[in-house]
């Protein structure tokens, strides 16, 4: 993906741009290529006879616990199978009815939200947001006053990628207006619609925007004006719905980037437009033939219209095209790429997909549509695996557009994967070769403890416990580490929870009487996904008195 995290956690995600690396993420533990057989489906083309025994090779190969795909053409399901198993080390197995976080494929539903709303005359997709919540702000007067409706979903703001991501993911206690509210000093750092930046944030304010001129929340929106017409039944707009005993997937990562083992479930209810939604691939095979028919249902009637559905589909924001890691993936290169709202638009062998990824702790996911071809496919894991998901994509696009060669894409996307885990040994190499291990801190570790306030995050607050220093961030139960010298003012925080992936080095900058300064993070791997978008942080000692934020 141009601009994609290699660790594919979006996302919340974050969004995972496959098109050109590929979505070189971390891999899992095998599990055995157990199937859950559908009921009897339109015959496969020739190329997807043996798609079975395809699928069994890439869970072994990427390590991934279970998979759901669903394939839908000309407005049937041809495919709609589970594989795998929904929990390492436990019996039960996916199936076409098993729940996965889709993460940012969520987007997709704020989108057809927004236009819905726009249909009924609510609002204007191209009125200004301010129109509709006076009280929004950017950090630039220009950019507060311009940003339409439409911008919110075309990644197009001046925001760095990922920014102020770190105000709801791991979850904080903010809530979605605090989150819009601390947007006013998240910085910006290029020019306004005039880059490509992928974000999160921006759609927590299309949230607020949709509850405030539906009159409903969020969760029941989407539940009453798409689930329900599209006969979406088994969806779930959050993890919070998750009862015991339901047919669910539970996450996988790699703790450490190594140790595959299951992640609690999270819920993110901040930002739930941004990435809440958990679905089945028998209810995404409903979304993709609702959305490869321009918005109109089975009986007739129209979820929105088709002027809603061109604008969805049309390119807002063009995005660089990068160079394939490995030249076996050069054949993925598109001619054109872009996004519309909330949709990634581009192409494959002559074919115009309109499609979108999705990652979340323990779960990363793909939907592609080939409007064209009136064809659809959905995959769905539960491990952050994106290599696994774009070697099945790419594997039944194959099938429709290109079936007179077979590219074995498994093999393909894991010498890629091979390649990404290389680069992140040397950049760790490299650190360790500059490192002055006889450096020590100028300062007693005490010296460094204190509360650290952002402008745009809050409070982070450096303890000195027993000897130690242990790095906490306010809002976030998840952000709890100890911090060791790494040379000079520069320290290591290694989170407690060993699933984040997400160590970082924290350097404190004193001034000249010898007192802390300020503080800045940065990630330590490149494998690190971008919602931990610690570079953003601006974060200074507060002074004693002050209020908590």
């Amino acid at each position: 993906m141009s601009q994609q995290p290699l660790s594919l956690r979006v996302a919340l995600c974050g969004a995972l741009l496959a098109l050109t690396t590929g979505a070189l993420a971390q891999t899992a533990p095998a599990a055995a290529a157990t199937v859950a057989t559908a009921p009897a489906q339109p015959a496969l083309p020739a190329q997807l006879q043996d798609f079975d025994a395809y699928v069994a090779d890439a869970l072994k190969t990427f390590k991934v616990p279970g998979v759901a795909v669903a394939i839908v053409k000309d407005g049937k399901v041809v495919l709609a199978q589970g594989y795998g198993v929904r929990e390492l080390g436990q019996p039960a197995k996916v199936d076409a009815d098993t729940l996965f976080a889709i993460a940012s494929n969520t987007k997709a539903f704020t989108a057809a939200a927004l236009q819905m709303l726009a249909d009924q005359g609510k609002l204007d997709m191209d009125g200004r947001v301010i129109d509709y919540l006076p009280w929004f702000r950017m950090s630039d007067p220009y950019v507060t006053h311009e940003m339409r409706v439409r911008d919110l979903l075309a990644h197009r703001s001046g925001l760095s990628l990922g920014a102020g991501d770190l105000l709801y993911w791991p979850p904080t206690s903010y809530t979605t207006e605090d989150v819009v509210k601390r947007l006013a000093d998240v910085p910006i750092k290029n020019s306004f619609r005039g880059h490509y930046a992928y974000d999160n944030i921006l759609f927590a304010v299309a949230t607020l925007v949709i509850e405030k001129v539906s009159g409903q929340s969020y969760a029941d929106f989407i539940r009453q004006h798409i689930f329900q017409p599209v006969g979406m039944d088994e969806s779930l707009v959050d993890m919070t719905h998750l009862k015991p005993g339901m047919d669910a997937a539970t996450g996988h990562a790699p703790y450490n980037f190594k140790d595959i083992k299951p992640v609690p479930p999270m819920a993110w209810l901040n930002d739930p437009g941004a990435g809440g939604i958990y679905a089945s691939v028998n209810d995404l095979a409903k979304w993709m033939n609702l959305q490869l028919a321009g918005g109109q249902l089975p009986d007739g009637k129209r979820l929105f219209s088709e002027k809603a559905h061109r604008e969805m589909w049309s390119m807002l924001t063009p995005i660089p095209i990068g160079k394939p890691p490995i030249p076996e993936l050069a054949p993925l290169v598109p001619q054109f790429s872009g996004y519309g709202e909330s949709w990634f638009l581009s192409d494959y062998m002559g074919s115009k997909l309109v499609w979108h990824t999705g990652g979340w702790p323990g779960f990363v996911s793909r939907l592609t549509l080939v409007p064209q071809l009136h064809l659809g496919v959905v995959v769905l894991t539960n491990m952050e695996s994106g290599a696994a998901f774009n070697a099945l994509t790419y594997r039944v696009l194959d099938a429709y557009i290109n079936p007179a060669q077979k590219t074995d894409w498994v093999a393909a996307y894991a010498k890629a994967v091979k390649k990404g885990e290389a680069k992140a040994d040397d950049s760790w190499a490299r650190h360790e070769a500059a490192r002055d291990k006889n450096a020590k801190p100028s300062l007693p570790l005490s010296g460094y403890a204190g509360t650290y306030r952002d402008p745009w995050y809050g409070d982070i607050v450096v303890g000195d416990e027993g000897g130690k220093l242990r790095l906490r961030f306010s809002k976030t139960k998840q952000l709890v580490g100890t911090m060791t010298p790494w040379q000079h003012d520069t320290f290591i925080v290694r989170w407690d929870d060993r699933a984040l992936n997400a160590d970082a080095f924290v350097n404190f900058a004193l001034d000249n009487d010898g007192h802390v300064r300020e503080m800045r993070m940065q990630p330590i791997s490149p494998l690190t996904d971008f919602s931990f978008d610690f570079q953003d942080l601006r974060p200074v000692p507060v002074k004693a008195g002050a209020k908590n934020d």
